[in-house]
């Protein structure tokens, strides 16, 4: 048996010859560039306003920003021409519209700061503002800023307006939040997460812990008054009182409980008059749009959407007409489900990080909860395809996809979403899959080119422990 097994190696060798086998990795090594060439020369792109695509008509005006590589603010006529664009700041976040003037919008925004100066002195700092723009003439007005000492978890990713002097902010920089009067730029209330969280809890302190990342002023029912706030890296969304603080039994999840929510963003209050109270939150790192109502002083999730195609949602608002605006970001896209869970409009983006439908109030307030449209969960097996499209009919196999696919599985999701963050925009699992055997091909090669000038210089290696032949 032994002398068998000594032949069929002795056949594999004779048709595997050093020759053969580097034409094979060369080969592996041009397809696997090939694949990704092919994915850097096309994708998306909003670096530009003559790169943003179009949309498709809808009714109302639409804003789209973006935080990641390019920071943009897109605005959408309801024809679906792009009817206003900035790239001044280096980062865009929420976007709302004034009251009164629903093509005035008001958002946050960050700038980066590389050069040391007197605003920075150890780069890079940030700029955080308040922005107001008219998207019919063009003009910016900044309403209120302030310098911070760091970029990283340097950002303020809300604001919330209360009435015509003030503001509640969320400051992840310093893990608050606040009410400033925009004329006097006082700060006249304050809650501090670490009043109510644990700093051995959440995300790295002093890095990035809490990474307070939504606020919502609440303004009728029953939490009238209140300020709804969306602690990330505590996977919770908490209510506060100026005068009580942190209403505890009103919490939406517990740290670290996956099942409800992962590195949440973006909720949306439903109050009573709409059928609440109820929460729409993306549930980020869970990849999907869930729904809680609350009832007899719990919160029951009453609604979920999904499809094979979405990867990092970061804001969802229900609309009046009780479809759902969503914002996928490392989907690419901006999309509008209907009440059946069937994708009705869709706009590609860079890396967008929330959506607005401008003529329907901020958050789109006047959408109704999903209890009381009768709303049906859809999840990814139910989606028939990403983005809501294709048949299933066609079979077909690709091998680089399907590796990528099976990385896609084995990494956390949230590893994944990060690879997804720092990588080009027209990065995927299949051009990770290529770049993955590239690596490995050329790896293997060198240690066989290694191993093949070894034995020819008359260097054997043995195996510590071998069976001597008789």
């Amino acid at each position: 048996m032994a002398d068998n097994v000594r032949q069929s190696l002795d056949r594999v060798r004779t048709v595997l010859t050093r020759n053969r086998l580097r034409v094979a990795f060369v080969a592996l090594i041009l397809l696997s560039v090939a694949v990704v060439a092919s994915a850097s020369s096309g994708g998306i792109s909003t670096a530009s306003e003559d790169d943003v695509p179009d949309a498709p008509p809808t009714e109302n005006h639409t804003v789209v920003t973006e935080s990641g590589r390019a920071g943009t603010i897109t605005a959408y006529a309801p024809d679906g021409d792009v009817t206003y664009y900035n790239n001044t700041r280096t980062k865009y976040f929420d976007v709302d519209p004034v009251e009164g003037d629903p093509l005035t919008v008001e958002y946050t925004a960050t700038d980066t700061i590389h050069t040391e100066g007197p605003t920075c002195r150890s780069p890079p700092c940030a700029l955080n503002v308040i922005e107001r723009a008219d998207l019919e003439t063009g003009e910016v007005e900044v309403v209120y800023e302030r310098y911070d000492h760091k970029e990283t978890a340097g950002e303020w990713h809300d604001a919330d307006r209360i009435n015509e002097t003030h503001v509640v902010v969320a400051d992840i920089v310093a893990d608050q939040v606040f009410i400033v009067n925009t004329e006097t730029e006082i700060v006249e209330w304050l809650w501090d997460a670490q009043s109510d969280f644990p700093l051995d809890g959440g995300g790295p302190y002093p890095g990035d812990w809490a990474h307070v990342n939504d606020v919502e002023y609440i303004e009728s029912g029953e939490m009238d008054g209140r300020i709804m706030v969306s602690l990330r890296n505590q996977d919770q969304v908490v209510f506060l009182d100026r005068d009580e603080g942190l209403l505890d039994e009103w919490t939406l999840g517990a740290e670290d409980d996956y099942d409800v929510q992962y590195e949440q963003h973006n909720p949306d209050y439903i109050p009573e008059s709409e059928g609440g109270p109820a929460v729409v939150v993306a549930d980020s790192e869970n990849g999907r749009i869930q729904e809680f109502q609350r009832e007899d002083g719990e919160w029951n999730r009453t609604w979920l959407w999904e499809d094979d195609q979405i990867q990092w949602p970061r804001d969802a608002d229900r609309l009046p007409n009780g479809n759902t605006l969503i914002t996928d970001t490392h989907g690419n896209r901006v999309m509008e489900v209907n009440e059946s869970g069937d994708i009705v409009w869709e706009v590609g983006s860079t890396l967008p990080y929330e959506a607005e439908r401008l003529e329907t109030g901020a958050e789109s307030e006047g959408g109704q909860s999903a209890a009381a449209l009768g709303l049906e969960s859809r999840t990814e097996a139910d989606s028939g395809g990403g983005g809501g499209g294709g048949d299933g009919s066609s079979i077909e196999f690709n091998p680089l996809e399907f590796l990528g696919e099976q990385l896609e599985s084995f990494l956390p999701h949230r590893i994944y979403n990060a690879l997804l963050f720092a990588t080009p925009i027209w990065m995927g699992k299949t051009e990770f899959a290529a770049i993955g055997v590239a690596l490995l091909t050329g790896l293997t090669w060198t240690g066989l080119e290694i191993r093949w000038q070894l034995r020819d210089a008359g260097v054997r290696f043995r195996l510590p422990v071998y069976r001597e032949g008789k």
